[in-house]
């Protein structure tokens, strides 16, 4: 328990319902849906809705989603826990070759290569139509009064949206919406987008056809293709997402569900499995030493991500071994506790060849883990010119490497950097979770579950405690201003 006397934040507690969201708002709209007899998956699109108003530069309609859904709260082995992909792909256009012969060596974030189909409108449709409880109308309902409303400014979202001012002026539709003289808004000023109100409510009466064919599709594709886009009508009114088996690792007494690949979530499993063994409980919450370790196994997993991780309808992804207990050995046995690696060991693969997360528990206990994102902030910073929909740039997730798992390609998800997480204890699901952050959410998981399960940090405490990660490809560790100085200064030493 956190010092009562000090700053901060406790846990919160209800006995019929949870909603937990980055905005205040959000989650006020995910309670006022479970109040109206909606289920836990309903007031998790409802929530995502709203922020994808309230906190536009976090998420938005024109971007990605993935689920995690336990009926009940059961789990009856993986069959108890429902997994949804809706992560959309690149045109049927998007071809190597193409990019070859244009001399495009790089997917740049402000440019239409940046944008696969977007997925999450389909995924929303999807969900509600199987296992929400009231139409998906009243469930964006609150969303659609937001935008046409108008709604307050928060302080983060102020600093998100000020930091992307100069790529808002380099999209007329996009600073028309965002920019006053020039100017991102300020704090606590109202702000109204009523563009997005007029395509969340087609959405709410038509669901997913409103959004993939006619005039919204159209002003969408147009607007990609005047941009020099691959895309087209029909690339839109194909998109699909799936239900997929989840992939999971037992984590001391408990089991960890993730979304398989092409999202990262295999990765934080990995994580678990290397901290597992790592005797972490030695030392203190923030210890140095310990933090060195998790570093460490944050920079070779995040090495076998960027190898590995792709869409498996296009590549071989090595799941068993990724999860195996013998991987996670080697990996191990390769931290040196006294010092950084110089360089990360290759391991012999049986191959050879600014985001929002939702929690929500209703009083059946149904949870759902639900997680929707542009990528980075306002994505690609592309708006389409008449629905409001800002397009995300997850297309950057791919590489135009010839013959590797993630080189882009005709109808391919990229490697995805959400991931919704569960962790169940016997057949009862105990916790939905997810961290935000791009690439840091892998590490994030296995930083956050570490906190509560092995030293008994509250889910509060877990969550306000200073974060470090070490960067992808980077020889670099980023750290919170929170972490003290002389921890830093260890960690440098080290």
């Amino acid at each position: 328990m956190r010092n009562l006397e000090a700053p901060g934040r406790s846990p919160v507690r209800s006995p019929s319902g949870m909603v937990a969201s980055s905005h205040p708002l959000a989650s006020q709209a995910g309670i006022d849906i479970l109040k109206a007899g909606g289920n836990a998956l309903d007031a998790a699109i409802a929530v995502c809705a709203v922020q994808c108003v309230v906190e536009p530069q976090s998420t938005g309609i024109g971007g990605d989603c993935f689920c995690l859904y336990a009926p009940g709260g059961r789990v009856e082995g993986r069959s108890g826990i429902v997994a949804y992909n809706g992560s959309g792909q690149t045109p049927a256009a998007a071809t190597f070759d193409w990019y070859q012969s244009q001399g495009i060596t790089e997917i740049e974030r402000q440019s239409p290569h940046s944008v696969t189909v977007p997925g999450a409108i389909n995924a929303w449709h999807q969900l509600n139509a199987d296992h929400g409880a009231l139409p998906l109308a009243d469930v964006l309902a609150p969303a659609i009064a937001y935008a046409r409303d108008g709604y307050p400014i928060h302080s983060r979202v102020a600093v998100d949206i000020h930091k992307q001012t100069e790529l808002l002026k380099n999209d007329a539709n996009a600073a028309s919406v965002f920019l006053i003289n020039g100017s991102t808004p300020a704090e606590g000023v109202m702000h109204r987008q009523p563009a997005l109100a007029a395509t969340l409510e087609a959405i709410g009466a038509n669901g997913r056809d409103a959004f993939y064919r006619g005039a919204i599709a159209e002003d969408m594709v147009s607007y990609l293709q005047q941009l020099g886009g691959l895309h087209t009508l029909d690339d839109f009114a194909s998109v699909s997402g799936e239900y997929v088996e989840p992939v999971s690792t037992r984590f001391r007494d408990m089991v960890v569900y993730q979304v398989p690949p092409n999202g990262q979530g295999i990765i934080a499993l990995q994580l678990l499995n290397i901290v597992g063994e790592l005797d972490l409980q030695d030392h203190t919450l923030l210890d140095s030493r310990r933090l060195h370790l998790e570093i460490e196994a944050g920079r070779l997993a995040y090495q076998d991500r960027n190898l590995y991780v792709a869409d498996q309808r296009h590549a071989e992804v090595p799941v068993d071994w990724l999860l195996s207990a013998e991987h996670a050995a080697e990996m191990r046995a390769a931290i040196n506790p006294d010092k950084a690696l110089t360089e990360l060991p290759s391991f012999s693969s049986p191959l050879q060849r600014s985001t929002v997360t939702i929690s929500v528990v209703d009083k059946d206990r149904n949870a759902c883990s639900f997680i929707n994102s542009l990528f980075h902030g306002f994505g690609s910073v592309q708006m389409a010119p008449n629905c409001g929909v800002m397009f995300h740039n997850r297309g950057q997730s791919f590489n135009l490497q010839a013959g590797h798992a993630n080189c882009i390609g005709p109808g391919k998800r990229p490697m995805h950097t959400i991931i919704p997480g569960m962790v169940a204890r016997g057949d009862r699901v105990v916790m939905p979770y997810g961290v935000m952050g791009g690439h840091y959410q892998s590490y994030g998981h296995m930083q956050f579950l570490t906190r509560m399960f092995d030293f008994g940090a509250d889910i509060q405490e877990a969550q306000d405690l200073p974060r470090i990660f070490p960067v992808p490809e980077e020889n670099s560790v980023e750290y919170e201003s929170t972490l003290p100085e002389s921890i830093v200064g260890e960690l440098r030493a080290l």
